[in-house]
Formats: C-alpha cells, sequence, structure tokens
C-alpha cells in the first residue's frame, strides 16, 4: 500500500489566504521542522522566506518543490507571538504569511541569518589616546572625550545623538576600537527619583498592584506627568525581573524618551523604529526575543517584539492615528497591544491627554480601569487659550497682526514660540492670477474634483502630498502664458520665510516631515535651538508629547478646513490635535499662552473646548456617534477597490455586495471614494456596519473566500480594512 509522504505547510508572503505544501530539505525529515520556524522555498521563478505552520501528508506520486533551507536551528515564532499573530491575521481576514511577515523585521523576512545581538561599545585605541590632546576642538574630539572609558552603543545615541559621523572620522584613522561589553545592565541611574503628586501615586499603585491582565486608560492633562507613572510603573516591572514594552507614536519621541527611561532605569533600554537600518531593527528584535533587551521603546511595529519575560506594556498617546497601518496588513498597533497583554497575562497602560473615543467608551463600559491626572506637575499651570477672530484682518503668511505682536512680546521676554500649521510645504496652491489657472496633479485630478499639487521650495517645485508626484514650476501660466503665477495659502515653508524675515535676530527652525528626513534629525533641531529665544514653525510632529520647557508660546495657524470635513472622525482628530499642541506651551516654571486662529470663532467645536476643555467635547460626541449609530457604538469594516479605468471597481463591489446579501450588516455602496483618483488609479468602497463586532466578523468570514475567487478581482487592486481610522 502506497505511504504518504509527510509534508510542511508554509505560510508565504504572498497575497493569498491559504499555506503552501513543501517537501522537508534534502537530508531533513518533515517532523525535525518545527512549527515557527523560517524556511527558504521556491515560488515559480523566485525564491521567498516563509514560515512552517504545521505538517502534512501528499499522496503518493504527487509531485511536490522541495524546501530550500532552514535558516534557523529552532522556531522563531512561537508560543503567544505566534499564537497572537494567527489571531490577527483571523480578525483582519488577512493571508497569515503576510502577517507573520509585517511582524518580522525586514532583514528576518528575507531569510538573512540572526543577526548578532551581543553588546558592543567602543573606547580609545592607545593611539588614541595618544593623539587626544592634539585633536582639534569639534565633534571627533568631543566623542574623543567621551570614549576615555568605554562607552555602549545605547548610551552613546543617547548622550551624543549624531555620534556615528565623527566615529567614522576617528575609526579611519585608528584612534578607537570596537570592543564587546558583558551581558549586564547600564550605568546606575544618574537622576534622582522625581516625588509624586498624589494623583500620580495612585495610578502608580493601581499599575504596580495589578494582577495578570488589566488594562488602564491614564488620562491625564497635557503636562501632568504620564510620563512618571510609566517610569515608576516599569521600575517596578524591572525589579519583578520582567520586560516592559512602551509604544510611541513617532520616530522623534524615542531619542527624548530614550534618555529619560535610561537615566532612570539603570538598565539599556533599546529602540526599535523605521528610522534604524536593517540589521539595527532585527538585533533589537531578537535581543528581545532573548531576553536580553529589558525594556524595549518603540513605534507602531514594535509591537510585534517578542516578550519571553513580560511584565508591562505601555502604549503612549494612545489616540494618534500613527498607530493604525493604512496600507498592507491594516492592523491598530493599539488594540493589538491589548490582545497581546491580554495573551500574556500582563497589565497594559493607555495614557493619554485626549484619550480616543473607543477608549473612553471602554473606560466607561467599565471595561478598562480609568485612572486620572487632572493637573499638571509642578508648579505648571493650563495655559489660557486666547481666540483670534481673522476676518477682515490683514495677513502676513497668515499670521495676524495680533499673533506677531504676541510672537515679538515671548522672545523678548526669553521664551521661546511654536507656531502650528498642519501643512508642509510653501503654498497649498499655485494660480494664475489673471485667468485662474492653478497646478493640479495629473495622477489624482478628475473633472470633478481636481487636486492641486502644494508648492514646496520657495516655488520653485510642485509636488502631490497624495500619490508623490512631482515636477518643476512652470515659468508661465501653461493656459494663457502670463507670468502672474501666485503662490496662494500658506505651507510652514512661507510661514517659516516670513519669520525669517521679521525676527532675523533669533532661530527659526522648521519642524515637517521635509526637514526632519534623517536618523535624529528632530533631536539634532530641539538641540540646535537649545534654551535661548527662537521659533519653531511645524506640522503635528511638535504635537506628540514633546517636552520643551522654555516653550511660552503657542500660535495655531489655519485651523478652519478641519472643521468641516466630510469624514465623522475630524471633529475628534481636530479637538485631539488643538489640546495636543497646546499642552505644548508653559510645562515649566514659566507661564505660556496659546492664540487660535480662525475665521470662525463661534463654531461649536472650539466653543465646546474653551468652555469644558477635550472632557466636555469628548461627552458631546459620544452622544453625536451614539445617536448616528456610528464607532465606538457600531463596527465597520470597508472594502475597497481601484483600477486604471472606473468599471472594474465597480463590478468587483457590486459582486461583493451581492455576495453580502443576507446577513446582518448594513452596506453602503459602492460609492466613489472621497478621493475618487489616486496615483492615477480610480477608487471605489463599500462601506460595511454592524451594530455588533460578531455579525460583521461572521459576514466577512463567510463571504472572503468567494471575494478571492470573483473573476471581477483579477482586474482590480482591492482590500479589506477592518475598524477604518477614516474613510478615505
Amino acid at each position: 500500500m502506497p505511504v504518504p509522504v509527510p509534508t510542511l505547510q508554509v505560510a508565504l508572503p504572498v497575497p493569498l489566504p491559504r499555506l503552501f505544501d513543501y517537501l522537508p530539505p534534502p537530508g531533513i525529515a518533515a517532523a525535525e521542522v518545527a512549527v515557527g520556524q523560517r524556511v527558504r522555498v521556491p515560488f515559480g521563478s523566485r525564491e521567498l522566506c516563509g514560515v512552517v505552520l504545521g505538517h502534512g501528508e501528499a499522496a503518493p506520486g504527487v509531485e511536490l518543490r522541495a524546501a530550500l533551507a532552514l535558516p534557523d536551528p529552532a522556531p522563531l515564532l512561537h508560543g503567544e507571538l505566534l499564537a497572537s499573530l494567527r489571531w490577527l491575521a483571523g480578525y483582519l481576514h488577512a493571508p497569515v504569511g503576510e502577517v507573520l511577515a509585517t511582524a518580522l523585521p525586514a532583514a528576518l523576512r528575507r531569510g538573512e541569518p540572526l543577526p548578532d545581538t551581543t553588546r558592543h561599545g567602543w573606547v580609545l585605541s592607545e593611539a588614541g589616546r595618544t593623539a587626544l590632546p592634539g585633536l582639534r576642538a569639534g565633534k571627533p574630539r568631543a566623542l574623543a572625550e567621551q570614549l576615555v572609558d568605554p562607552r555602549d552603543e545605547d548610551w552613546l545615541d543617547a548622550t551624543l545623538p549624531g555620534w556615528r559621523a565623527p566615529l567614522r572620522r576617528l575609526r579611519e584613522r585608528g584612534l578607537v576600537a570596537r570592543i564587546v561589553l558583558p551581558d549586564a545592565p547600564a550605568p546606575a541611574p544618574r537622576t534622582a527619583a522625581f516625588s509624586p503628586n498624589p494623583e500620580q501615586q495612585a495610578a502608580i499603585a493601581a499599575i504596580t498592584a495589578a494582577q495578570g491582565f488589566t488594562p488602564f486608560l491614564l488620562e491625564g492633562v497635557t503636562g501632568s506627568g504620564k510620563t512618571e507613572v510609566y517610569l515608576q510603573a516599569i521600575a517596578a516591572c524591572l525589579a519583578r525581573g520582567r520586560q516592559a514594552l512602551v509604544l510611541v507614536p513617532e520616530i522623534g519621541l524615542t531619542p527624548q524618551m530614550l534618555a529619560r527611561f535610561r537615566d532612570r532605569l539603570g538598565v539599556s533600554v533599546l529602540a526599535l523604529h523605521s528610522g534604524l537600518g536593517d540589521g539595527e531593527r532585527a538585533a533589537a528584535w531578537l535581543a528581545a526575543a532573548r531576553g536580553q533587551a529589558r525594556v524595549i521603546v518603540g513605534t507602531r511595529s514594535a509591537v510585534f517584539v517578542p516578550l519571553p519575560e513580560p511584565g508591562l506594556v505601555v502604549v503612549d498617546e494612545e489616540h494618534d492615528g500613527s498607530y493604525k497601518q493604512f496600507d498592507g496588513i491594516r492592523y491598530q498597533a493599539r488594540d493589538f497591544a491589548l490582545v497581546r497583554a491580554r495573551a500574556l497575562g500582563v497589565p497594559v497602560v493607555l495614557g493619554s491627554a485626549t484619550p480616543s473615543l473607543e477608549s473612553l467608551h471602554n473606560a466607561q463600559a467599565g471595561r478598562y480601569v480609568h485612572l486620572r491626572l487632572r493637573q499638571r506637575a509642578g508648579a505648571a499651570q493650563p495655559p489660557p487659550v486666547r481666540v483670534v477672530d481673522v476676518r477682515k484682518r490683514p495677513l502676513q503668511a497668515g499670521l495676524s497682526p495680533q499673533a506677531l505682536e504676541a510672537i515679538a512680546s515671548a522672545l523678548a521676554a526669553g521664551g521661546q514660540v511654536l507656531v502650528f500649521r498642519n501643512r508642509r510645504g510653501y503654498a497649498p496652491v499655485l494660480l494664475c492670477h489673471d485667468c485662474g489657472w492653478s497646478a493640479h496633479c495629473p495622477r489624482c485630478s478628475s473633472e470633478e474634483r481636481p487636486m492641486p499639487m502644494t508648492v514646496h521650495a520657495q516655488g520653485k517645485r510642485l509636488q502631490c502630498h497624495h500619490c508623490g508626484y512631482r515636477k518643476p514650476a512652470p515659468p508661465a501660466c501653461p493656459d494663457c502664458a502670463s507670468l502672474a503665477l501666485q503662490p496662494q495659502g500658506n505651507g510652514t515653508e512661507r510661514i517659516e520665510e516670513a519669520l525669517q524675515a521679521r525676527f532675523a535676530d533669533v532661530p527659526v527652525l522648521r519642524i515637517d516631515r521635509g526637514s526632519t528626513g534623517h536618523r535624529d534629525a528632530l533631536q539634532r533641531h530641539f538641540d540646535a535651538l537649545g534654551t535661548r529665544p527662537g521659533i519653531l514653525v511645524g506640522t503635528q510632529m511638535l504635537a506628540k508629547g514633546h517636552d520643551l520647557p522654555n516653550l511660552t508660546l503657542v500660535v495655531v495657524v489655519g485651523i478652519d478646513e478641519g472643521l468641516f470635513s466630510a469624514d465623522f472622525r475630524s471633529g475628534e482628530k481636530l479637538a485631539q490635535l488643538l489640546v495636543q499642541v497646546s499642552g505644548r506651551a508653559g510645562r515649566a516654571a514659566r507661564a505660556g499662552e496659546v492664540l487660535v486662529q480662525t475665521h470662525h470663532p463661534e463654531h461649536p467645536l472650539l466653543q465646546t473646548l474653551l468652555r469644558g476643555g477635550y472632557p466636555a467635547f469628548a461627552q458631546a460626541e459620544l452622544a453625536l456617534r451614539e445617536a448616528a449609530g456610528l464607532p465606538p457604538f457600531a463596527h465597520m469594516a470597508l472594502l475597497r477597490a481601484e483600477a486604471r479605468h472606473a468599471e472594474p471597481p465597480q463590478q468587483f463591489l457590486q459582486a461583493a455586495r451581492q455576495a453580502l446579501q443576507g446577513f446582518a450588516l448594513e452596506v453602503a455602496g459602492p460609492l466613489p471614494a472621497p478621493m475618487p483618483r489616486r496615483a492615477g488609479h480610480v477608487r471605489a468602497q463599500l462601506v460595511l456596519c454592524a451594530n455588533a463586532r460578531a455579525p460583521l466578523h461572521v459576514a466577512l468570514q463567510a463571504v472572503m473566500p468567494v471575494l478571492y475567487a470573483l473573476p471581477e478581482a483579477r482586474r482590480v487592486r482591492w482590500s479589506l480594512d477592518v475598524d477604518p481610522a477614516d474613510l478615505y
């Protein structure tokens, strides 16, 4: 009787919801390969790295290709992390191979060997000690003076941002040597422990006393000392011999937080974010998996790090939209952190001054423990907020006379100023003053809804912020040949230019995606400003948790477009942004002030925030959401499709709607996407809504195999977004 052939069931990083059968590599029995091991396999004409998820049998005579090699001697994904990732694939109705690939750092998903996680440091060589007295003043000498004693690379990251470039110069001359350091904690804490106020102490006591999975919502006004609560809770976690994971929304927050954590905790704090090289990210991930990293601070993707000795999970600024992945596997890191904390049996702390309405609803329903910090830490007081009506007022680069006077007064008093404009570039539109022509993106525009290109480089370049298309600005109007082309509106570049001209005696620094593309660029900007009077001009990057003790004035420019968005979440996002950016002022002993410029000073959102703050807005908005049957009182999914022409998306979505009939769902569409044409593709969508989570997932579980099999699916690019953060 023919004997079945043992096979490996492999998950591959391809958009197909299935596992692939392979014979084990030559010379290895299938039973010797563990679930969770990486495996290199042939796939068509390519070679891919997948993960073994099971064992099977093939009938004799069935032709199967053999796997090529096993890169690791043991499973890389196992236990809780593997189970949680399989849960995530089911919840998102996404191919499990793509989910596993998303969880692995790029080097590991490509099948590269495991990196070295040995702690390394640098020290002056004998030649360096001899040459040190003769080195010229500058960054290489400053670094050399620090390397008289061996220094850990983590310590250098925290203490000397940008140390790698001068190190290369010293290394080329043979003045430094790389050394292996013992697997030991970093130097002892250098900063004395802060004495918490009663509210902070109550929050610390509740978190440290928690047994097993306990979700906390730590709602604290800006400057109330949420980070201090995190630090003391993490210190208690470390004292129990456990690991802590801290998620932050932006790369720019990690240097500041890393330095503070390393000073206070006395252990090596590991960073994990997209600003690291592939090798560094893989080494950080593996150090966490081996238990060498005791505290991990990272952005969205850090939610996937293995935690063999878990003790605490913290999600800072939990409301922030950066925790949502908007392409590929569309996961929400905050929500997955809750799932992992439950599976690991550890407390999870969600911290924010402006909690998401979902988290507030869960706290009010008793699913989260609600901790509140109602006062600023120390002597700091919340800044007064003044709304400036700019109707019929002359504006200079979008700034009113009142704003310019307030900036001058703040600088004269030795303070620093933040001018907030959530639109990067020089100007939003290039317009012909004679005929009315304006520059639109040819890939994202349509006759019904043209998408303007943003003016950059002081009017020399046009760029689409939706698809990335760019071109030089025309020297004359393409329609009438007029030379009267004028940038209309104000972006961060134009405001920076105007402020540099007006306040030439102080530094004016722009903080946006264009000025912070390099590693540690944001921290270098802050270091360049230091404590002297100056002006920061920036986008929402500056609204996220930065502690600027000398900042005394915040000027908010151009919020009116956010007051009238069609997205039902726009009010929540704008309220959070206004409160967060206002909270940057007056965080230390010096009093702060906030000016909000608007053409709509009577708008209900602004009036509610002024009179009752974010809590009053949140309660009013929750009542509106409940009446309208919108999240968090309903559960949504968004099925998107796009193609070069309009018919294929419509046909695919019509077929999908037919497949969804008979389920307990409300289905809206097919509808044009709010941006109906992007990067040359016509876009349409179905919005699925249910009163409870279960009916939505029952329907998706049944319908997804049908969608993959549809002939129309091969003519479009389509995706499913469960719990969409917006409808764009």
